[in-house]
Parts: C-alpha cells; structure tokens; sequence
C-alpha cells in the first residue's frame, strides 16, 4: 500500500500485513498454530535462534494492492473447538485488525484448517532422565 500527500508518502509492506495478519490469528481462542507441520517445525527452530525473530509469518500469505489486501491462513486447531465458528472469528477479527491498523480494505481471508491439535500431544515425549552419567 502506499499513499501520497502533500507531506510525503507511507507505504506498508507486505509484510507488515503478513504479520498484523497472523497476531490477529492467533488471538482466537482454539486457534493451536499457524501454518503446515514443516512451516511450524522451521518456526519452532527459528524461535531458538538469537535474532531471527518470532514465527509470527508461518502460515500466513497475503496479497497486497494498491488499497486491499487479500489473505490466505493456513491454522491447526484445537480439538473440541467449532471450526466453522472458530474460521468466523478469525476471519472476522483479521480482517478488523488488517483495515484498522493499515487502512487497506481486505476483500478476502481464506482459511485452511490443516490440522487437529490433540491435548495429549503436549506431553513429553523425551525421556526424563538423563541417558548418561
């Protein structure tokens, strides 16, 4: 997006959409995760490394014009959760917080649940003790 007035120009990278994008995601209750197994296991190791950030972007793909936005969500969710109410408010809740925060109209979210996320799946699944002494 950009805009131009007498006083300059602001443009918003796409990016920036990506990420309101995926905050506005996850703030939904029964929302697990964003993204496909490999996009989250890449996020889980980019997490851990100093300076690479937060995976805030994985699963999350936008198009971006002039004035609107278009955006594609790849989610997990928990299990019990209603995933036609749950893709409601997540659609809901990014399209408000896209349209507020950068002024672009978004004509789209589509959502793709890819995945069920399972309580017992949280458990360790490492030995607890140590293998050496």
């Amino acid at each position: 997006m950009a805009e131009d007035t007498e006083q300059g120009r602001t443009t918003i990278a796409s990016s920036v959409v990506q990420k309101v994008a995926g905050i506005a995601a996850r703030e939904i209750s029964g929302v697990h995760a964003l993204g496909g197994g490999v996009s989250r296991a890449f996020g889980a190791l980019r997490e851990r490394i100093p300076g690479a950030g937060t995976a805030d972007t994985a699963g999350v793909a936008v198009e971006v014009g002039e004035k609107q936005a278009a955006v594609d969500l790849d989610i997990v969710v928990e299990y019990g959760a209603s995933i036609v109410d749950l893709a409601r408010a997540v659609r809901r809740n990014v399209i408000g917080s896209v349209e507020r925060i950068t002024g672009l109209e978004v004509i789209e979210v589509n959502i793709a649940v890819n995945d069920i996320h399972l309580p017992e799946e949280d458990e360790e699944t490492e030995p607890t003790g140590s293998r050496v002494e």
